[in-house]
């Protein structure tokens, strides 16, 4: 059987968080490119396949493409390392400034990259902003619309909405990242990869990253957005509830319940370099 033991797998999320915790501003920066870019290429692959078929739940089954490519490669995805990071911190394998220092550097990252794929997509969907009069430049903008501006006509309610759909919604992105180590196989992975990235595409939640493409490209489609409603009434809450959902309810109830100081685990001093296993190998290089 190829399948990874729990205890395992929470000791190798701490590795995992440690080994991100360690990398190079320059490595976190084309990663986190990268699975910004990604994302935003699996969000429009969804819309596309839900516009053709009909069917909204076929078009959350065909985005997790994205997900798996992300963490088969091992690029850097900001709402992942909300929970592998702390985990890496409470075991004592790296620092809080080295937590803030990943943090901020895989964000930067993924706005550029999803910023940046969405000028390439307004390029290609607009022939250069001659033609908005197609299905998937409509349903941007509508998707766009709903994750700002009925947020703002809620008011608090709506700030409160967005948070805690992107609580939820981490919850299930980070169980995506500990299902990537259950198996030692490709295939094993990608199934079980599958699972809680279907589920939270298909529940509506609230994305940081995702949002990071989708609200801008919105805004250079004409949606009545501006830069300050894309912030306010959804990146900052989505981010926010983001950070409290993978780090609470995966990073830290995981580790209560999984890690168990033995052999090398826990032992490590926060400005140690990891020894990583060759499990964590395999997903991060």
């Amino acid at each position: 059987m190829d399948n990874i033991k729990p205890v395992q797998i929470v000791s190798d999320l701490t590795q995992m968080g440690a080994y991100k915790s360690a990398l190079s501003v320059k490595d976190i920066l084309i990663r986190g490119f990268l699975s910004g870019a990604f994302l935003g290429f699996a969000t429009v692959l969804a819309f596309i396949t839900a516009n053709q078929t009909g069917i909204a739940v076929l078009g959350a089954l065909a985005f997790p493409v994205g997900f798996v490519m992300i963490i088969l490669i091992g690029l850097e995805l900001v709402t992942g390392n909300f929970a592998t990071v702390p985990m890496a911190l409470m075991s004592r394998q790296t620092s809080l400034p080295k937590l803030f220092y990943n943090w901020t550097f895989a964000f930067i990252g993924n706005l550029i990259g999803s910023v940046f794929f969405g000028a390439m997509f307004f390029i290609y969907a607009t022939k250069c902003g001659h033609t908005y009069d197609t299905d998937i430049v409509k349903k941007i903008i509508a998707v766009a619309t709903d994750k700002t501006i009925v947020y703002k006509e809620l008011g608090t309610e709506g700030i409160i909405v967005c948070f805690t759909k992107a609580m939820l919604c981490n919850w299930m992105v980070t169980m995506g990242v500990v299902m990537g180590l259950v198996s030692s196989s490709t295939i094993g992975k990608i199934s079980a990869i599958w699972l809680p990235i279907f589920t939270f595409f298909a529940l509506g939640l609230e994305h940081c990253v995702v949002n990071m493409f989708v609200v801008p490209t919105g805004i250079m489609l004409d949606a009545p957005i501006s830069v300050s409603d894309w912030w306010l009434w959804n990146q900052i809450p989505a981010t926010v509830g983001n950070i409290i959902g993978g780090f609470f309810f995966t990073g830290v109830l995981l580790y209560l319940t999984h890690y168990k100081k033995t052999g090398t685990a826990g032992n490590h001093q926060p400005e140690t370099k990891p020894k990583i296993s060759s499990q964590i190998k395999i997903t991060n290089q």
